[in-house]
């Protein structure tokens, strides 16, 4: 197996899930935390240039379901290939080891960050209110 291969057989979903994840931070705690610094100015600016950006806070429901389950394809993805052999190789088999390890880390992170954007966008407005 060509080490293209493994490095996308081990890490593409992780990666996946981690920019779907980051598109809920885009969304939904970009212009929170804007305006939590009072760079409203700033916003109005960038939400003139991007109005893509209205759209996707418009539909939080929409955008944090739909990384939810990516994220979700992801993480059972990575359960069923848990115990798949790595190349007999031990250059390879030390290279499938560390993406492994490498897509794991990937993946906690894309939960991370969809959780942050979750409570930014979901909780954080009811405890201000």
């Amino acid at each position: 197996m060509s080490k293209a291969k493994l490095a996308f057989r081990e890490t593409a979903a992780p990666t996946v899930a981690l920019v779907t994840s980051l598109s809920t931070l885009i969304c939904c705690t970009l212009p929170a935390v804007m305006i939590t610094l009072g760079m409203g100015a700033a916003l109005s600016s960038l939400t003139s240039n991007v109005p893509q950006l209205i759209w996707l806070s418009e539909r939080k429901p929409l955008v944090f379901g739909g990384s939810f389950i990516l994220l979700c394809l992801a993480w059972w993805v990575r359960y069923l290939t848990r115990n798949m052999p790595c190349p007999a190789d031990p250059a390879q088999a030390k290279a499938c080891a560390r993406l492994r390890a490498l897509g794991g880390w990937v993946l906690y992170i894309g939960f991370g960050v969809w959780a942050v954007g979750a409570f930014s966008a979901f909780v954080l407005p009811k405890l201000l209110a």
